[in-house]
Order: structure tokens, then C-alpha cells, then sequence
């Protein structure tokens, strides 16, 4: 195994900046320092012992880290890269898209014999005069080919891992596999159109684009599901973790002057699926979110296909229930429609008594039974797949998983669920652990129960919003009459008013203002936002409408609620949202009383 780094690796890395990945590179193995997490990466300086580069290794690599194969110190052979500038710091830096380990820790960090005159930073040297023209050099190298080729044999094709808003000019190869709407919008700025697609590379990495305006009306019909495209001349910016669809620090977009070139005439690739898998236990922070999630788990049942008709329209489509489970002994029940219910869903219905494992990419977390899942048109099974992590969840299910009691993981997180109310007293804390702990749910969304009384419903607030009755989305008033739909993009004659108000609990030991959405406010209030809204209007009787809410306070409820960290004027503010309602049944809090009492007792 090698014990030493290449002599001026560092040298042929920077005299090679863009390598062509068909062509063999010279030997390169460098020792790696500094190594450290960076988001879902790695970083780390390359050295030969003479020189040093600034890398990182893409999301691909983070495996063999943490594995232990690639390790501090240790050396690494560099089979394929990208080196990019950075123009603010005058700077490069190397992307390591391909390497092996070739040697675990060195004792200590390789230095050899360095020159005076030798720097450890680089500048981006001077570009040598050039003696052809562009023509001249595309006419050799691909004479009268189409555009699209042209493009792949003039410029080298980026992987998407390697991009970053401080690079020039690039050129990626990618397949279409998501394509949103064509969307109008209004603001103070004007009226415009816009739409949003997902690309995937042939390394399975995935990115969002969206193009406004004109380049919206000018890809648009050019941008075709499932074809593969060479473009160039779009900008990045650091994603919008609000809005992302997919995992990437970056977002993409294209203007009018982008290259947009179908890859026609040649070999073609099919992506790469990746998966980033959350345990089925630790789904219940996903529930309601934006985020979509990975999911791998042992088939356990599949239910026949059911046909479900939309209120929209009256379609029927086919949906499938199959019920999985993985090594937290907890099961989930996910909902497959349309074509998965009807291809995969039938395949894996075929061999369920073979308890097949399936990875399933991009998932919805919703609060049905507590915690469910269900596909969108983006989502992606594969069945049985050959992956370390299937693997060992088959080996786990057939050694102890076959015969080890299952739980659903929806009976703990739900009150409507067997668990019953029973659920909202986990996590039971008092409203001051919360408010005097303002770094809860800083990182991610987290979950406690309480007891509290409503001390304070606002009558003068904004309780509610027109929804529409389909998708229950905001809707605005239409030209004419009726009222407008941007998500079901169709205008209806009638709406529905959904509840979103805050409202003051309290506690024995404080108070605090919480988030309520219809659900559970339609619980606390006894009434729908309809209704309440009648009740507002009627004449003669102003006192009825401030009566209806001052009903509802100093009630005992139980509630389970989410608490999470948000930025408003450059200033952290906590926000705690109702997740659950319930009236408190006191034969169980008796129960639970006691049940706190013992443990005190206990732990004198």
C-alpha cells in the first residue's frame, strides 16, 4: 500500500484544471489534512508535501469518510475532479468528484524541501494569447455536428456536485424528472410568470432550476419529461431551505440568454437514484411539512387497489396501501397512487410472502392515523434494492425482525390513534420549559405536550382565510365573480373560510401565544370558521360573536404542539404551533399524576 504522495501532485492538478474524464490522468495521490464537515460534505486540504490545495469531496465521497476509509492524515488516490475559481478570493479550489483510499493514517503530516519562492496560495494564472478561433477549433474537433453535440465536445460536462455560485462558465448534462406549472404571480413590482423543474445528473445528484418571465415562456414547451439536455449560462445562488424540493445547497436559474440544448442523436443515461433514508421512528417531525422524505423498510402488507374519486372533478383514481417496517420495529403505512399503485403496487402485492424490502424516494409525511406517507408523481420505488442498507435491513428482518412485535408508528404520535389520548402525555412538560428555553427548535422541530387553559382569544384578529373548497389553499377574488385557485389553477363560484389565529394559553407556571390552524382550532372553538363567521355577521347582535370566544377560555385542554426557531428583522423568535387537541379525561390524568409521583419518590 502506498506510504507517500505523489511529487508535485498539487503542480499536475493545477496545470490540468478541467481533465478530460475519457483520457488517463497521471498518478495523483495526495495526504489529506484538515478534514471536517461542511453541510452534507466534507472539506479538507490536498497536499504533496511541497504545496497545498484547498478540496471537498462530494456528497457521494461522505460514506468513505464515514467509514473510516478516508481519515485524517491519510492518503487518498484522485481519480477524477473539477477545479474551480474562487473570484473574490482570487483563489481555486479542488472538487474531488472520484478517489480511492490508499493508506490510513500517517503518523504525521508529509513535508518535503520547500523553495523560497513557493507559495501556498494560487492565483488563476494569466490566459496565454490564443493563435486560432473558436471556429477553427470547433470545425477540427466536430466539424458540422448539431448543437447539442457541439456543446458536449466543446465544453466538459460538469457533474452537478461541483457546481457553486462563484464558478464562470459551465456545461451539465441532465435528465428532466420533475416539471411544475407555468405559474402567473402579482406583486408591487408587476405581474410576471414563472415555473420550476428538477434536474438529476447521471450520478443521481439533483438540482432546482426556475426561470421567471421570458426565459419561462422560452423553455417552457422546450423542457420535456424525461429527456436529457445539455445547459450552460444559468447562475446559482445558496438555496432557499423553505422552498428547496430537493437535497442540494443550490439553486439554479435560467434566463433568457441560457443554453438549452436536447441531447439528441446520442446515448443517453438513466439516473442514478440516491436516497437519503429517515428511520421510520423519527418521521414524526416531517408530518405537515415541506420536506419530502426517504423511506426503506420490509413489506409487511398490501392492500387491494382502491379507487378514489376527486371532489374536483369526479376522476377515480386507483390508490394502494402497503404497510413497511425497519430496524426500529416500527411499521408506517404508505399510499401509492395512480401508476405505482397500479404497476409496483400490483408487483410487490405478487410476492409479499417473501417479505420483500423497497426503497421509496420522495414522500409526503402526512397526520392520517397519526403519521402516514403517501407518493407524489415525483416518487420513485425500487424493489429489493442492491444497497448496503437493504442489505442489512434484510438480514436483520430474517434473523430477529420476522418475529419481534411491530408497533405503528403513528399510535404514539396521534391522539385520534388505539393509543388514544394516552399519546399527549409523552414528552408532558410545563409552558415554561418551554418559553425560557428560546434555543428549542433551533435546528429541527421539536414536540412536547402540555395541559393548558385558553386565557385569550383576540376577537379583533384576522381568524381565517378563503380557502379553496378542493386543495384548501388560499384563494383570491376572480375578475368578475367568483373565486381563483392558484394551486388547482381554476376559478370556483364558492369558497370555504379555514381557521389561522394565534391564541394566549396558560399554565401554572406562565404563558405563551400559540399558532392554531382549523383542525384544532374548529376543536377548541366547537364550531367551523363558517359558522363562526355567520355568527360575526349576524345584526342586532354584535356581543354574540365576542361571547362564542369568551366560551372557550379557561377550559382545560390537552395539547400536543411543535416549537421551532424563526428570524424576523435580523431578531430569533420562538413559534409554537398546535399540532393536537384534546379534552382532558381525568381518570387518565389522575393515572399519569400518580405515575409522576412514584418517580419522585423513587428518585429521593
Amino acid at each position: 500500500m502506498a506510504k507517500s504522495v505523489t511529487p508535485e501532485a498539487i503542480s499536475t492538478i493545477l496545470s490540468i484544471p478541467a481533465p478530460d474524464s475519457s483520457s488517463a490522468l497521471p498518478d495523483i495521490v495526495v495526504q489529506v489534512l484538515d478534514l471536517k464537515p461542511t453541510g452534507n460534505r466534507y472539506t479538507f486540504t490536498a497536499s504533496d508535501g511541497k504545496k497545498k490545495l484547498k478540496a471537498i469531496l462530494q456528497s457521494s465521497l461522505s460514506s468513505e469518510v464515514l467509514s473510516g476509509n478516508i481519515q485524517n492524515l491519510g492518503l487518498i488516490r484522485i481519480l477524477d475532479y473539477t477545479l474551480n475559481d474562487i473570484p473574490t478570493k482570487n483563489e481555486k479550489y479542488l472538487i474531488v468528484t472520484k478517489c480511492v483510499a490508499v493508506s490510513p493514517p500517517l503518523e504525521a503530516e508529509i513535508k518535503a524541501e520547500v523553495k523560497g519562492e513557493e507559495s501556498g496560495i494560487y492565483f488563476k494564472p494569466k490566459q496565454e494569447m490564443v493563435t486560432k478561433s473558436a471556429a477553427q477549433i470547433v470545425h477540427e474537433q466536430n466539424g458540422n455536428s448539431a448543437p447539442s453535440a457541439r456543446m458536449a465536445m466543446t465544453r466538459r460536462v460538469h457533474p452537478l456536485v461541483s457546481l457553486n455560485p462563484y464558478q464562470g462558465n459551465w456545461t451539465i448534462k441532465v435528465r428532466l424528472t420533475s416539471k411544475g406549472n407555468l405559474r402567473t404571480y402579482s406583486n408591487p413590482r408587476g405581474e410576471g410568470c414563472v415555473f420550476n423543474v428538477e434536474l438529476t445528473d447521471e450520478d443521481g445528484t439533483q438540482i432546482q432550476a426556475t426561470m421567471f418571465n421570458a426565459a419561462a415562456k422560452k423553455f417552457y414547451d422546450r423542457f420535456q419529461m424525461g429527456k436529457v439536455y445539455y445547459i450552460s449560462r444559468g447562475t446559482l445562488k445558496v438555496a432557499n431551505k423553505q422552498f428547496k424540493t430537493v437535497q442540494n445547497d443550490y439553486e439554479m436559474t435560467l434566463n433568457e440568454n441560457s443554453e438549452v440544448e436536447e441531447a439528441s442523436n446520442e446515448a443517453t443515461f438513466i439516473p442514478e437514484t440516491k436516497f437519503n433514508f429517515v428511520p421510520i421512528d423519527q418521521l414524526g417531525p416531517y408530518v405537515n411539512q415541506k420536506d419530502l422524505v426517504d423511506v426503506i423498510g420490509v413489506v409487511q402488507s398490501v392492500s387491494p387497489t382502491m379507487s378514489i374519486r376527486r371532489k374536483s372533478n369526479n376522476e377515480t383514481i386507483p390508490k394502494r396501501d402497503i404497510t413497511i417496517a425497519d430496524e426500529t420495529k416500527k411499521t408506517v403505512v404508505v399510499s401509492l397512487w395512480n401508476e405505482l399503485a397500479t404497476d409496483v403496487g400490483q408487483e410487490l402485492l405478487d410476492i409479499a410472502d417473501k417479505s420483500p424490502v423497497v426503497a421509496i424516494k420522495s414522500l409526503r409525511v402526512g397526520d392520517f392515523q397519526g403519521v402516514s406517507l403517501s407518493s407524489l408523481s415525483k416518487s420513485i420505488i425500487v424493489v429489493n434494492p442492491e444497497t448496503p442498507e437493504s442489505k442489512k435491513l434484510k438480514s436483520w428482518y430474517d434473523s430477529e425482525g420476522k418475529e419481534t412485535s411491530m408497533a405503528s408508528i403513528g399510535s404514539e404520535t396521534s391522539p385520534l390513534s388505539k393509543a388514544g389520548i394516552r399519546s399527549l402525555y409523552s414528552d408532558r412538560v410545563a409552558l415554561s420549559h418551554i418559553t425560557t428555553n428560546q434555543s428549542l427548535g433551533e435546528e429541527k422541530p421539536v414536540f412536547f405536550s402540555i395541559k393548558a387553559y385558553i386565557s385569550l382569544i383576540k376577537p379583533d384578529q384576522n381568524m381565517w382565510y378563503r380557502a379553496c373548497k378542493t386543495c384548501n389553499k388560499k384563494v383570491t377574488e376572480a375578475v368578475g365573480s367568483g373565486y381563483w385557485c392558484e394551486g388547482c389553477q381554476k376559478n370556483d363560484e364558492e369558497c370555504s373560510l379555514r381557521y389561522i389565529m394565534v391564541a394566549k394559553v396558560s399554565d401554572a407556571s406562565g404563558e405563551a401565544w400559540l399558532s392554531v390552524f382549523n383542525d384544532q382550532a374548529e376543536k377548541l372553538i366547537q364550531c367551523t370558521a363558517d359558522e363562526l363567521d355567520k355568527i360575526k355577521s349576524q345584526e342586532g347582535d354584535g356581543n354574540a360573536y365576542q361571547m362564542k370566544l369568551k366560551e372557550v377560555t379557561w377550559v382545560p385542554h390537552l395539547l400536543r404542539v411543535s416549537v421551532t426557531t424563526q428570524e424576523y428583522m435580523s431578531d430569533k423568535r420562538q413559534r409554537i404551533t398546535v399540532r393536537a387537541v384534546a379534552p382532558v379525561d381525568y381518570a387518565a390524568e389522575s393515572r399519569f399524576l400518580l405515575d409522576e409521583i412514584a418517580k419522585m419518590k423513587v428518585s429521593q
